[in-house]
């Protein structure tokens, strides 16, 4: 549902109407008082991904960058605020009001494009890309529908789209990459790598598809492939097979632009912008890169002004954490979860010579499942806490790669690393994107992951390792690795209780400004009966931020007040789902004989 309604104002715009949203982002067309129009993207900030927001203010870092560019080519940032709604507290910034069509528009109406008339372009979008990278962003998601051809300024191209601006980086994505197109993306992206020269590969894939109508090594994808593991394997595998440029009819300089800004290998390619510049401008033509198959981009990054060699893609290096911290102390309420965890867990595991006695079989793992938000990954990493194991995160795309076979290869290797590292604790989050039910024509490509999984996990307590996993959708996990011997319990985590609700308030109050004898929070409790252990945490913070503002202690006043203003991120509708996901487990758990579930009582 839309923020904010039409005729509403925000600070001096008036809103017009919507023009798009997606999961924590809006986009609305304003005027100001005379009637100019803008753009206007607001952030929702209680959905808005944490590594969306600079640690230190907590502003978006898409509004932060964007006020550093200005620049012809690139759209031009014109105001920026905050304000308070039904949905909480929102940012946003404006950007100015732009009408034409965007190239990819004009290249399905009109097919390939004039050498001539796409060297321009491609020059306006290289200059552009220049502009962001003297300012140590890259775009990272240069596409023909990324380009806006201005009819304000007589066609001038504008890179539009800056919700992928980052500095560069390698291995951790600071930005959501399933909206990437595959076609468009340099070979290392695929391995986390993104910097100035993914976003020239980008660049001469756009001008690759402006001379010839189509993308490089074409191949056609769904909207819901755009990102798919399996579209990236085939893709690399198809980007085995060379270019051919001498069959394009435009100057052999264009070729050898292009030859030399599509090259697999990254240290083929153009390091900066002023390369392509040069070569643009030169009198002589550049030399001709030889297209090489099979090639494995080996990219190189400077990262705090020290020049260093990225690792192969494939090459495992998760860092282990020692499990030392406060453990289930920390986690609000889940009594019958703790306890259930301490005794059929955690002391087996620990007691060796008890399990020995009484013939004991070590756990192997368990899956924590339920509604998003309610702490399964915090609770995997206070388990390990708790046992005093070391522990390693991973991450769905920590174990993607951009090679056949590749993502075989780096779970092995993750659970040789652990195996030397034992005891240890392994938490797989969003475990049912690694193991997609075989059954499923659509996880047919994960077929061979999930074999190499089934061997790692059989019995692998044997090893020192016990596996954690956590899932909105256990319903989607192949039922061969929820057998036992391999992930032996299924627990159900459901919404924080009365009593959970009423220790979070506390835990998030915890050294701020406030008075304890003030606080209900048996009534706070109650008001937040739906709310999700982040919705708990927004109040707080928001409560907390009025009160910084008027330099006052946070009161019970504020906080009923942020309650009321904050609708739970978890509808209805939603809830009925995970309990129908819910009783389906619990009746295949019953039907093989497993362990009932267990999880807080609400």
């Amino acid at each position: 549902m839309a923020t904010f309604k039409s005729g509403q104002k925000v600070s001096k715009y008036v809103v017009q109407s919507l023009i798009k949203e997606n999961l924590y982002t809006e986009t609305y067309r304003v005027e100001d008082e005379d009637h100019n129009p803008y753009f206007m993207k607001v952030f929702v900030l209680k959905r808005v991904p944490e590594k969306l927001l600079d640690p230190e203010t907590g502003k978006v870092l898409e509004i932060t960058y964007s006020q550093n560019l200005k620049h012809k080519n690139i759209v031009s940032y014109v105001d920026s605020g905050e304000a308070d709604t039904e949905e909480g507290v929102v940012q946003y910034y404006l950007t100015n009001y732009f009408t034409g069509e965007l190239l990819i528009e004009k290249l399905q109406r009109e097919g390939k494009m004039r050498e001539e008339d796409a060297l321009v372009l491609f020059r306006n979008i290289i200059e552009g890309l220049q502009h962001i990278h003297a300012q140590g962003l890259c775009h990272n998601d240069i596409t023909p529908r990324n380009i806006m051809l201005s009819a304000t300024t007589d066609g001038t191209p504008e890179i539009i789209d800056l919700g992928h601006l980052s500095a560069k980086c390698s291995g951790k994505v600071p930005f959501d990459t399933s909206d990437l197109e595959v076609a468009y993306c340099a070979n290392e992206t695929y391995a986390g790598v993104y910097d100035e020269q993914s976003d020239i590969f980008s660049a001469t894939a756009v001008l690759f598809t402006m001379l010839t109508g189509q993308s490089p090594w074409l191949m056609e994808f769904s909207d819901g492939m755009k990102r798919a593991r399996r579209a990236i394997l085939q893709m690399c595998k198809r980007r085995t097979e060379p270019l051919e440029f001498d069959a394009l009819i435009v100057e052999e300089r264009t070729k050898a632009i292009l030859a030399k800004g599509l090259a697999v290998a990254y240290a083929d390619r153009y390091k900066n912008v002023e390369s392509i510049l040069h070569d643009l401008d030169s009198d002589e033509v550049p030399t001709r890169t030889e297209p090489k198959k099979d090639d494995t981009p080996q990219p190189s990054s400077s990262q705090g002004g020290e020049s260093r060699q990225i690792e192969s893609p494939n090459k495992v290096g998760f860092e282990i954490k020692k499990g030392s911290g406060n453990g289930f102390q920390d986690i609000a309420g889940m009594e019958e979860l703790k306890t259930y965890l301490s005794q059929r867990v955690i002391f087996v595991i620990k007691n060796k010579e008890k399990m020995a006695k009484y013939r004991l079989t070590a756990p192997n793992g368990m899956l924590l499942y339920g509604p998003p938000g309610c702490g399964k990954t915090f609770v995997a990493e206070k388990f390990a806490e708790e046992t005093g194991f070391n522990f390693i995160l991973v991450k769905s795309s920590d174990l993607a790669s951009s090679f056949v076979h590749g993502s075989q290869e780096k779970i092995a290797q993750l659970f040789k690393q652990a195996e030397q590292q034992a005891p240890i604790v392994i938490c797989f989050d969003e475990f049912d994107a690694l193991v997609p039910d075989r059954s499923n024509p659509a996880a047919q490509y994960s077929a061979s992951e999930v074999n190499e999984f089934l061997s790692q996990l059989n019995n692998c307590s044997e090893r020192g390792i016990f596996v954690v996993a956590t899932t909105n959708r256990p319903d989607k996990i192949d039922p061969a690795v929820l057998r036992t011997g391999r992930i032996d319990k299924q627990i159900y985590v459901p919404l924080p209780d009365k009593e959970a609700r009423k220790e979070m308030f506390m835990i998030h109050l915890k050294d701020r400004p406030f008075d304890a004898n003030n606080i209900d929070a048996d009534k706070l409790s109650e008001m937040t009966e739906g709310f999700i252990a982040s919705d708990i945490a927004y109040v707080v913070n928001d409560a907390a931020m009025v009160a910084a503002f008027t330099d006052q202690e946070i009161t019970e006043e504020l906080l009923e007040t942020s309650v009321k203003n904050t609708h739970p991120s978890l509808r209805q509708d939603i809830l009925s789902i995970y309990e129908d996901i819910r009783r389906k487990m619990e009746n295949t758990e019953r039907t093989n004989l497993t362990r009932p579930r267990i999880g807080f009582v609400k």
